[in-house]
């Protein structure tokens, strides 16, 4: 893996090639590769490391021609370097090929191949792929593609060019995205949409196991049996300028000034004149009364916020919630059954660990995803989606994305109760639905930042370790700052139940230790100073969270204390997150990391 774009069309391909994949840089890689055909031949260049290595060995020899494909590469088998880079060719350089995803069987064709004289030049399992191409070529490109896909095992975006098919890009997929751009007198193929929004936002997501054949002239869909089939396109309502920088320096700062932004969005979606939309949630009172059980499941980010978002079902809904790791639930025999709700959440809709969640629920209970990315692989297997409206979010740490994800739960937390409950608990709702209007105003003061994150993210940045710590909600939101400034700021920190110190984790404070305790909870005040006052005893410098009514009860117990705005308990994970997120930020700057392209991260991980 990791980021895909091709091109047909009346333009010299190379420049948009390597328009197309700086677009693409956000989601992490260690080589870049590019194929042309220029009108005699496949014209191939790769470099290892950043785009920049590749603009120059282009620059050596441009590259002519009206078709290509270009390829940012992770890798996953073999090391990265210049042969192990996308695109690969095969012995004969007449079939150029990129991938993303992972052939599981990978070494027995390439065993087989090899045994029959094939001589391979790199250690990944792309090769292997484009090597069988060129073994079962029988004159058509499509048919050859779907030749090949059936004696693949694993997930796998693939686009192919061959010599023998001049101006023709065939691409199909299994279990990982890959998207079709319909601009004028041009064809597009991307693994990401934002990558296609400055060229056009009419796009076609191509289905699992269906082939495209693009050229200049037009583009044609077939089925799995290599029928051709009509496929319509949708308009992408998300602008250019969205998945651009702007005036900010880095993705990930802007998209955490956006979260304002995002929960109007998301709230515009799901209430109207203060009222909650139950239509828009995807299911029936009928439905929701119905279910005994919710097992929320993700991975991350995506599954902190389902820690987060569980506290307003249980408090709403007053039903169990169980919250799973997808990679760990999808090889477990998890008893499921009809009376359950199986919420996916997944900002990209791709995610590898929790589409095998989906598919191990789907059919034995209901299920609901739980999406940013329209018409993704998640949001089309779901037996229904809510969208969380974040918009475009290129920075591969998420920051949008988790935000109006807790939003959406806890809005579907509201409606279930609602249509369980009656008019039970109005008021407590009524109150709820009350706050979440006022948030986006009360986030635009903290997306700010200031010199106290500044000076508090220097301090952090000389240090070895962080601890975070919280209880109930704060846990989650003390889980999730801890993966921002590992993900970012390549610091170790982890994060903690406060209640849990006493059980091994307090023989890890000394002097010195830095401590950020989240105490937004007006129930749990008093828990978390006595925790506080337990690490400053043993030397531990303390930086505590609070919501501002309560920050007087931490007075003389915190080294220093942080605000957010008063609101409604449950909805505190929204505000304290903003802080903790500008604060990794401002230490990864401090320590001189690449924020937006944190090192051996993807942004979308569709790989197992």
């Amino acid at each position: 893996m990791c980021g895909i774009f091709g091109y047909a069309g009346p333009r010299p391909a190379l420049p948009v090639l390597m328009d197309g994949l700086r677009r693409l840089e956000y989601r992490g890689y260690d080589s870049a590769g590019v194929a042309v055909w220029d009108g005699e031949t496949l014209a191939v260049r790769k470099s290892q490391g950043r785009l920049d290595a590749l603009a120059r060995a282009v620059a050596d020899g441009p590259l002519p021609g009206h078709t290509g494909i270009g390829h940012t590469r992770w890798a996953t088998h073999g090391a990265p370097s210049g042969p192990n880079a996308h695109p690969q060719t095969d012995a004969s350089g007449r079939f150029a090929l990129v991938h993303n995803g992972i052939i599981d069987n990978a070494a027995q064709l390439r065993a087989e191949l090899e045994r029959e004289g094939v001589a391979f030049r790199s250690q990944t399992d792309t090769e292997a792929v484009v090597q069988l191409m060129a073994k079962l070529w029988r004159g058509d490109l499509v048919a050859c593609m779907l030749e090949t896909v059936r004696r693949l095992q694993g997930s796998y975006a693939l686009v192919a060019m061959s010599a023998f098919a001049p101006g023709e890009i065939c691409c199909i997929r299994r279990d990982s995205p890959l998207v079709v751009g319909l601009g004028e007198g041009e064809r597009f193929v991307a693994s990401d949409i934002p990558a296609l929004l400055p060229v056009t936002r009419r796009v076609t997501v191509l289905r699992d196991g269906e082939p495209a054949l693009l050229t200049a002239e037009g583009c044609r869909f077939f089925d799995a049996d290599g029928r051709p089939v009509e496929r319509g396109a949708e308009q992408i309502a998300w602008q250019r300028q969205s998945a651009e920088k702007g005036p900010y320096p880095h993705f990930m700062r802007k998209e955490i000034s956006e979260q304002p932004s995002a929960l109007r969005a998301a709230l515009s979606a799901y209430t109207k004149d203060g009222a909650l939309r139950g239509e828009a949630l995807g299911l029936s009172p009928r439905e929701a009364r119905r279910i005994r059980r919710v097992v929320l499941v993700g991975c991350g980010s995506a599954c902190h916020a389902a820690m987060a978002g569980r506290h307003g079902l249980e408090r709403l809904c007053r039903l169990p919630v169980a919250v799973e790791i997808a990679s760990e639930m999808r090889h477990r025999d998890l008893p499921l059954d009809e009376r359950d709700l199986c919420v996916c959440i997944s900002q990209s809709g791709e995610t590898a660990d929790t589409l095998a969640a989906l598919r191990l629920a789907r059919g034995r209970c209901r299920t609901l995803g739980v999406v940013n990315a329209v018409g993704s692989t998640l949001a089309r297997e779901a037996d229904s989606v809510l969208y969380t409206h974040a918009g475009p979010e290129i920075a591969v740490a998420t920051t949008k994305g988790y935000t109006t994800q807790v939003l959406v739960l806890t809005l579907l937390a509201l409606g279930l109760a609602g249509m369980r409950a009656g008019e039970a608990d109005a008021q407590e709702r009524a109150a709820l639905l009350a706050g979440m209007a006022r948030l986006p105003a009360q986030m635009e003061a903290l997306t700010e930042g200031g010199e106290a994150v500044r000076r508090m993210a220097h301090a952090c940045a000389g240090r070895t370790s962080l601890f975070y710590m919280g209880r109930g909600v704060d846990y989650a939101q003390a889980l999730e700052a801890s993966l921002k400034m590992k993900e970012i700021a390549y610091l170790h920190s982890e994060a903690y139940a406060a209640g849990e110190l006493k059980h091994g984790t307090i023989a890890l404070v000394e002097p010195g230790t830095q401590v950020i305790a989240l105490a937004t909870q007006p129930a749990l005040l008093a828990k978390m100073a006595a925790n506080i006052h337990e690490v400053r005893s043993r030397g531990a410098r303390v930086l505590a969270l609070a919501a501002r009514s309560l920050s007087e009860g931490l007075r003389g117990e915190a080294d220093e204390i942080w605000t957010i705005p008063d609101t409604e308990p449950l909805l505190t994970p929204l505000l304290g997150i903003v802080p903790m997120q500008l604060l990794a930020y401002e230490t990864a700057l401090a320590r001189g990391c690449d924020v937006d392209k944190p090192r051996n991260l993807a942004k979308s991980v569709t790989v197992e």
